[in-house]
């Protein structure tokens, strides 16, 4: 069983910048993918960015964020980061950790664990 929990969402205005964090704790096998999703209100939860267990250059970022978000981890905390730079109104959202063994890392459906959210909005 793995538990997530996410920290560091806020409020920032257009051109600001935020670091969420993960802590997990319990069994994170090295085949899976642990990564960030959003979902706005009335939208789908998207895939933001994702990273390989085994691998710290294995990453995967959704086309909205590729140059101003960074994904990474530090094994020896057990924690998931996410660097979110030139923030813009539309990455206001919920963002939620989640982690699993998956073929497709931006995909919600093959996540097993999730975080409960933190909140993330951006004023023009």
């Amino acid at each position: 069983q793995v538990q997530l929990v996410e920290s560091g969402g806020g409020s920032v205005q257009a051109g600001g910048s935020l670091r969420l964090s993960c802590a997990a704790s319990g069994v994170i096998y090295s085949s899976y993918y642990m990564g960030w999703f959003r979902q706005a209100p009335g939208k789908e939860r998207e895939g933001v960015a994702a990273i390989y267990i085994s691998s710290y250059y294995r990453t995967h970022y959704a086309d909205s964020v590729k140059g101003r978000f960074a994904i990474s981890r530090d094994s020896g905390k057990n924690t998931l980061y996410l660097q979110m730079n030139s923030l813009k109104p539309e990455d206001t959202a919920m963002y939620y950790c989640a982690a699993g063994r998956t073929l497709s890392p931006l995909t919600v459906r093959d996540y097993n664990y999730w975080g409960q959210g933190t909140q993330v909005t951006v004023s023009s």
